[in-house]
């Protein structure tokens, strides 16, 4: 990671998914603020319509479209989305290509979609920050366990969100499965392959970490973490409220973060705490 100088202008910002339980809450933050200027809208749906009106405050002359490059025609420093695994890779390397820094809220890339993201950002000498969850107490769990994972052998983990969510595990979980991979070994007393049965009960197998995904009416967003010893274990959870605003906050620090970085920062808790995984720039 290399560090720039700051800026004392505003951080222009296009945010992807304006009309979306979180990307809504973004776009309503950053309209009320000194520090950031909303020049680009993008949603499947409203395309045509005021940015402020949809947020509930007044008119700002954005209008959402549905296309980054129709987003992008006023310019912008930095992309902030949240919309769907299917689109976020593609639009993040387009993103790049055109001279933008991106914040990625989106959770379902793949450790393969950030080595591409990384190559990308790094050939343009620009940055990207992803987190698979941007709340702080989010971020201090992975911390947290990742610290647990340095003297407690085995662990696994669980995730819980939505019935309706289709991608599983969330990314939040595969980030904090990955990253204990990096940090220590994982000891199973069994062998996934030996186990009798059905070996999909154990769950899938990401970084050597088992994860386990919930999906179930009356949940919004949770992750926990779990260690065994003998005759003793720890538990660290994360559960999340109905509200988007516990992301609002971390989403923009990492966009002013990223206009100092190059290449791609993965967690909100490497931007909280600083410390540096083998394989990830922070």
């Amino acid at each position: 990671m290399q560090i720039h100088k700051g800026r004392d202008m505003a951080i222009r910002v296009c945010v992807a998914g304006v009309t979306g339980w979180t990307g809504s809450e973004i776009v309503k933050a950053i309209l009320n603020s000194n520090e950031f200027e909303l020049t680009g809208a993008i949603a499947r749906h409203s395309v045509g319509r005021d940015v402020g009106e949809l947020a509930g405050v007044s008119s700002n002359a954005v209008t959402v479209t549905s296309t980054l490059e129709e987003a992008l025609a006023r310019g912008a420093d930095v992309l902030v989305d949240y919309t769907s695994p299917q689109s976020v890779k593609q639009r993040t390397l387009e993103a790049l290509a055109r001279g933008v820094r991106v914040v990625i809220g989106t959770s379902g890339l793949t450790a393969s979609d950030y080595v591409d993201i990384d190559r990308k950002a790094n050939d343009n000498r620009l940055g990207v920050v992803a987190a698979g969850n941007f709340s702080i107490t989010a971020a201090l769990a992975k911390h947290f366990a990742l610290i647990a994972a340095t003297h407690l052998p085995s662990w696994e983990v669980i995730d819980y969100a939505r019935a309706e969510k289709t991608d599983a595990p969330s990314g939040t979980a595969r980030e904090l499965a990955e990253a204990l991979g990096e940090t220590a070994r994982n000891q199973l007393a069994v062998p996934i392959e030996e186990t009798y049965g059905e070996r999909s009960s154990r769950g899938a197998s990401i970084g050597e970490t088992q994860v386990h995904s919930i999906r179930l009416p009356g949940y919004v967003v949770a992750f926990e973490t779990i260690f065994g010893l003998p005759h003793q274990r720890l538990s660290i959870r994360h559960d999340a409220g109905t509200s988007a605003e516990p992301y609002v906050h971390g989403t923009l620090l990492a966009v002013r973060r990223v206009m100092q970085v190059v290449g791609l920062v993965r967690g909100l808790d490497r931007l909280l705490f600083g410390y540096e995984t083998a394989g990830t720039p922070t």
